[in-house]
């Protein structure tokens, strides 16, 4: 369902929980570095972003045989390796380090935009 200040805030308002979540995989995964056997698990932010938006507005049906839409895509899913361990850990963390590193800087940004939506829509209403 979608209201006046999710269209406000635009994808913005959807994505900034979704890259709370991956930044928390992420962080998830640099904190098992050293567990045996541990997979390292990412978010497939694309498709979660996409499936939040089709939430937003889903599809119309007309009849109640028309087929729904299932969303087949995995959200979380195991990160192959680029060389994992002797005991099967598949998390490495300069890569792990980077990623977090980027994702923390696209959550800022999606904040930054999200404030200055809210300061816009603030002016507006105080007219200061």
């Amino acid at each position: 369902m979608s209201n006046s200040i999710s269209n406000f805030l635009g994808v913005h308002g959807a994505a900034l929980p979704l890259r709370e979540q991956r930044m928390q995989l992420l962080a998830s995964n640099l904190s098992n570095a050293d567990t045996p056997h541990y997979k390292a698990k990412d978010l497939n932010f694309q498709a979660a972003l996409e499936s939040a938006a089709q939430k937003a507005s889903p599809l119309q049906t007309t009849s109640e045989r028309h087929l729904t839409l299932l969303d087949a895509t995995p959200r979380i899913f195991e990160r192959d390796g680029v060389q994992p361990s002797l005991d099967g850990n598949t998390v490495d963390a300069d890569v792990e380090r980077a990623a977090y590193g980027r994702a923390a800087l696209e959550y800022r940004a999606s904040l930054s935009f999200i404030e200055s939506k809210v300061r816009t829509m603030l002016t507006a209403i105080t007219g200061q």
